[in-house]
């Protein structure tokens, strides 16, 4: 058995910070490398230490980034050009062109504004960037010989990818975060029946089940209709990419169709770059809008204007879209301080916050927050949590488990309540073994190993033909029979048995079946004359057939044995014995029933037979015991089998659990 283990550096029982350790087949590969926006300090970088002497350069053999959110990306700067790490890391191009904006944005909060100074530096983030190799969908890339991943699309951002990594017969799939749930401008997640030995998943939403996306969106443009109606003001922290665009085509809509004035605003240059980068990667988007993106760009907002911090203090009601979307920093907190005082604004949070920042308090019900400056900002306005997060919820999870099949499921990305309660779930509901380690924590599986095995393509298209027909209605697996063979070298070879057989030289084996009976023999005449008797009679009424006395004293038609053996004094014991060979005719499984009449045929010659010897009696009782032992096994291939008639062969028929010979009617028990 080999192992595969797990431990979250971050993300472990928790949301943000997101990099977890995965050792499969020998290789270590890192599954994202985010930052925890919760803290200002060190904690907001995984923990490297995990990492055997903290060399990662020696002990990694790839880093995989599955999107740009800063809780997947954002300390990969720190790892590269600050902790050393200089080997493969790979994400996809929407990924790479976005990443690099978002951490410089951050960067630029984060030290030029707050002045803190164990940070990375613009340089950093540029000579990170050059060290990533990027991935297309469905592209396999082999990162050394043994190997591999895969990627797949995820939904939630542009760009985000779930992936499988594979060494040999191991598999490991890591969704990162994914939404199966198609929105206005991307698709639902999608990946392959892949059968991996581990799924690792997000469960940010483990025990949430979501309304409609009709009534949210419905109840979203009410309140944000009804607040700005009675002259409030509206913030919706939003990330630059992703719910900001979903959110931004629904109110555009929805102002064009009701013929509103008021003002909707959006962080400077942000709209502006979200068009670039959706025209740029127009594949990664759904269908409507890679349709209609020629004649009309669906980002190209008519009632959504740059937003400038001057508007803040402007009177009257307003919407603005303002960036981060966790309120832990930047234009969205400002904005946030000067309005919150005021009960006719509202605040909308339109995803999930991690613990620590200001949104998660806010929407936890604080109603005073303190900020670092240590002033204390009263919280008066209305505030609605609104999940248009793109993150799956409960179904969608538990959705692709089923689909893609594990053996077994870890959980990360989630709080732990609602992570234990999600386990019980796939648990009891999809019989699946399920982990979710803590950060630090350690998890080993222990794997089946596959032995590769070659096949012949004559054998596949052989089974192929001969499940035809069948297998695509009833969607059953095809199976392919034959001999295991190995050679010298330890390779293995599925091989037809005829052509195994010759190979190595072995005689084929048949199995062979015997009817046996008893006869009184009143006159006590030795074997051999009945022997003889039968002999005679078969060679006259077989003439199609060779039959020959072999020197054991035995009779041989084709490949039925005939043999008479002395019992007591005055009993004999005639055995027929008969082997089920295939009717090369045939290539499928009807060639069973066709061998078989064939013998059967000359079972009804020698109750023909013997049906005028001077045992005619009791033979014809015994005789006939044996042939409804006989038809019995065939009345389970829908046949039967009956004798009549006093010469030829007969006509197979059954009737009533008897078998009729001539004009008489016996039992056949």
């Amino acid at each position: 058995m080999s192992k595969i283990q797990v431990t979250p550096l971050g993300a472990g029982q928790d949301v943000g910070r997101s990099c977890i350790l995965l050792t499969i087949g020998g290789k270590n590969v890192m599954l994202d490398c985010g930052m925890h926006m919760g803290f200002n300090d060190d904690r907001r970088f995984p923990d490297f230490s995990f990492i055997a002497q903290g060399n990662l350069n020696q002990h990694l053999s790839c880093v995989i980034i599955s999107h740009f959110h800063l809780d997947h990306c954002g300390a990969l700067p720190y790892m590269t050009e600050m902790v050393g790490y200089n080997g493969p890391i790979y994400m996809t191009m929407p990924t790479k062109a976005i990443c690099p904006i978002l951490l410089e944005d951050y960067r630029r909060i984060t030290v030029d504004k707050k002045g803190e100074t164990n940070f990375f530096t613009s340089t950093m983030v540029k000579d990170c960037m050059k060290k990533v190799t990027t991935v297309g969908l469905h592209e396999t890339v082999q990162v050394d010989d043994e190997l591999e991943i895969k990627a797949y699309y995820a939904g939630h951002v542009l760009g985000a990818a779930m992936f499988l990594i594979k060494v040999g017969s191991q598999s490991v799939v890591y969704t990162g975060d994914f939404n199966t749930t198609p929105d206005r401008h991307l698709g639902a997640a999608w990946i392959d029946k892949c059968r991996p030995d581990l799924l690792i998943t997000e469960s940010t939403y483990a025990t949430t089940i979501r309304d409609s996306k009709r009534c949210r969106e419905r109840d979203f443009l009410t309140k944000v209709h009804d607040c700005v109606e009675k002259g409030g003001k509206v913030l919706i922290p939003v990330f630059a990419l992703g719910r900001a665009q979903e959110m931004c085509i629904l109110l555009e809509t929805y102002w064009e169709r009701m013929n509103l004035k008021i003002p909707i605003y959006f962080a400077v240059g942000l709209t502006e770059k979200a068009t670039t980068f959706y025209k740029m990667f127009i594949t990664w988007t759904n269908q409507k809008i890679k349709k209609t993106f020629v004649h009309r760009n669906m980002f190209d907002f008519k009632h959504i204007k740059p937003f400038d911090r001057a508007y803040v203090d402007n009177p009257g009601p307003m919407v603005v879209f303002a960036t981060p979307g966790m309120l832990h920093s930047g234009l969205s907190v400002q904005i946030f301080r000067k309005w919150a005082p005021n009960e006719n604004n509202m605040l909308i949070m339109p995803g999930y916050c991690v613990a620590g920042t200001v949104g998660h308090k806010v929407i936890s019900g604080a109603k005073k927050i303190e900020f670092e400056n240590r002033q204390i900002v009263e919280v008066k306005m209305s505030v609605q949590y609104m999940s248009f997060s793109a993150h799956a919820d409960a179904k969608g999870i538990m959705q692709l488990i089923q689909h893609c099949e594990p053996s077994k499921v870890l959980l990360v990305h989630g709080e732990a309540c609602k992570m234990e309660f999600l386990k019980k779930k796939i648990n009891q509901e999809l019989g699946k073994e399920c982990f979710m380690p803590a950060n630090g924590e350690t998890i080993s599986l222990t794997t089946p190993v596959l032995v590769p095995v070659d096949t012949s393509l004559s054998l596949v298209k052989k089974q192929l033909f001969q499940e035809r027909g069948t297998s695509s209605v009833t969607k059953r697996k095809n199976i392919l029979h034959g001999m295991l063979v190995m050679n010298n070298n330890q390779k293995i070879r599925l091989m037809e048995a005829d052509d195994a057989m010759s190979e190595l030289g072995l005689v084929p084996h048949h199995i062979r079946f015997t009817s046996t009976l008893q006869i009184e023999d009143p006159s006590c005449a030795p074997t051999s004359r009945l022997t003889d008797f039968i002999f005679a009679k078969m060679k006259s009424l077989l003439e199609n057939h060779v039959v020959q006395m072999i020197p054991e004293g035995s009779i041989t038609v084709a490949s039925v044995l005939i043999r008479v053996d002395a019992g007591d004094e005055d009993t004999k014991s005639i055995c027929v014995s008969w082997g089920y060979q295939r009717d090369l005719a045939h290539d499928r499984p009807s060639w069973v029933f066709a061998g078989r009449l064939g013998f059967l045929k000359i079972l009804q010659s020698i109750a023909l037979i013997l049906r005028f010897s001077p045992f005619d009696q009791d033979f014809r009782r015994r005789l006939l015991h044996s042939f409804s032992c006989t038809c019995r096994e065939f009345s389970v291939l829908g046949r039967s089998l009956a004798v009549h008639g006093d010469d030829g062969w007969g006509v197979p028929i059954w009737k009533e659990k008897s078998i009729v010979i001539g004009n008489e009617m016996l039992s056949s028990s």
